[in-house]
């Protein structure tokens, strides 16, 4: 079978309290965006064990990628006799702060959920999508959400208006270990305002969205990467008003109810050799 495995933006990420495991909690606004992978899957006999593959060559797909760690943990955990052969058709880029590679492993979950019929409740299905990655549980139901935590309390969100996503990827990527190590060191300029950002989501009077708007990551990754910034800069400068950083990074987008002005400026990036991507957010 055939999975799409969709991308997400961060519109907000405010980074709470240090855990003892020495993970953050976080208190984050995330859409899920039209731009997919495709999870290629199928049951091999019981002979072979787990294949996983990919058609871009600059993805690690070793015992440490998310897919063949996920294929490991349900093995374990629900006693599956069977391996499968997975193939990843990838246009998320890679260390761009997408959740690429979340997004692969939730399809996975839910491929083989339905492959082998398996009856897993939502709550166990959320503790084994969190034990793989904070953002597995949210790419899972891929619907507009509150996401708090360690990604395992979703708050699902209303989104009013119809919004049309620039997205651009620097040439170099960003580990999420590394800037939250960073973070750790240096802190943070601006912080969301989760509660208002959802509220201008839910009615559609969103003329302020960019004030409520913030990824407390964003100091962090400019410092590792300051190319993030001249993108940010080039954006706001062509008109573009709503402008952020995903995640922890590399990639930076524009969000906007205004299709020609999104349409135009990814052109003009197109042509210029950017790695640019033209999406819409997912309802």
């Amino acid at each position: 079978m055939i999975i799409k495995a969709y991308a997400k933006i961060n519109l907000a990420i405010n980074v709470k309290e240090k855990r003892d495991d020495g993970y953050h909690n976080l208190d984050m606004v995330m859409l899920p965006v039209e731009l997919h992978d495709s999870i290629d899957i199928s049951i091999l006999p019981g002979i072979y064990d787990t294949y996983v593959t990919c058609d871009d060559y600059s993805l690690e797909v070793n015992e440490y990628n998310l897919c063949s760690i996920t294929v490991r943990k349900m093995k374990e955990k629900y006693h599956i006799d069977k391996s499968f052969r997975i193939h990843i058709h990838k246009n998320i880029p890679i260390g761009a702060g997408l959740g690429g590679g979340s997004a692969n492993a939730a399809a996975v979950i839910n491929a083989i959920k339905t492959l082998l019929k398996l009856n897993i409740s939502d709550e166990e299905e959320i503790e084994l999508a969190k034990s793989i990655g904070s953002d597995v549980p949210f790419c899972l139901k891929n619907i507009p959400s509150r996401v708090e935590g360690m990604g395992e309390k979703i708050t699902p969100i209303e989104v009013k208006n119809k919004y049309y996503v620039l997205l651009v990827k620097p040439k170099k990527g960003l580990s999420t270990k590394e800037v939250y190590a960073k973070y750790d060191e240096i802190g943070f300029d601006r912080s969301a305002k989760v509660k208002e950002l959802i509220e201008v989501l839910k009615t559609g009077e969103d003329q302020n969205l960019n004030e409520y708007m913030g990824n407390e990551l964003e100091k962090a990754s400019i410092s590792m990467l300051p190319e993030i910034e001249l993108l940010k800069k080039r954006l706001l400068d062509a008109g573009l008003e709503n402008v952020m950083m995903s995640g922890s990074g590399s990639s930076v987008f524009a969000i906007s109810t205004n299709k020609q002005k999104i349409e135009k400026e990814y052109h003009v990036l197109d042509k210029e050799g950017f790695e640019v991507f033209f999406t819409k957010v997912l309802k």
